[in-house]
């Protein structure tokens, strides 16, 4: 049975995500890389994330991670981010042909021990056999039904739930269903929107 994660780990792109959710049950969420540094929505929902219930960072070992890393180093409150670092192992992940720049195996290329271990020498938060965090999700057929996606006045309704839920307003639709399934619980959200 995996290890559930009470924070929100960060990773570089899909195939990190994968290779860690083979290790832990946690949510995981990407950067797309150099690609962190231009979004907003992306920032903004980090920051969020990390006061509700803490980042961890678990960049490559190769410059580019460390440029990724430190970027979010400066972005985000100290004392709501973990640092989680892959030891240097060099040699290149099985999809790829030719190992990376610097010859390490990045997140991906990490076995699911290792990983395990990073993240608990970061000092990881484990919830394990804590059913109550489950949560039933909200779905788009939820924001439909709610009026938040599909009708005339959903996007003026959206603006609304953005500015009550304290999220940038420049979200989009499928952006701001993510943010609501991390940060709330259903009844919660539903509770919120009736409200409005």
């Amino acid at each position: 049975m995996k290890r559930r994660v009470r924070e929100v780990i960060v990773v570089e792109g899909r195939y990190d995500k994968n290779a860690l959710r083979q290790a832990v049950e946690a949510t995981v969420i990407e950067t797309g890389g150099f690609g962190v540094f231009k979004d907003g929505e992306k920032l903004a929902l980090l920051r969020r994330l990390a006061a509700e219930r803490g980042l961890i960072l678990l960049t490559d070992s190769d410059g580019a991670g460390f440029v990724i890393r430190n970027f979010l180093k400066g972005a985000i409150p100290p004392d709501r981010l973990k640092q989680a670092y892959i030891p240097d192992i060099y040699g290149k992940e099985r999809r790829k042909t030719a190992p990376g720049k610097e010859g390490k195996l990045g997140v991906e290329g990490m076995p699911p021990a290792v990983l395990l271990q990073a993240l608990e020498r970061a000092g990881a938060v484990f919830e394990d056999g804590d059913a109550s965090r489950e949560r039933t999700p909200i779905t788009k057929g939820d924001f439909y039904d709610l009026g938040l996606t599909g009708g005339t006045n959903s996007a003026a309704l959206r603006g609304a739930v953005l500015r009550a839920l304290d999220l940038p307003e420049r979200m989009t639709a499928n952006a701001l269903l993510e943010a609501v399934n991390l940060l709330y619980g259903r009844e919660e959200f539903l509770a919120l929107v009736e409200r409005l």
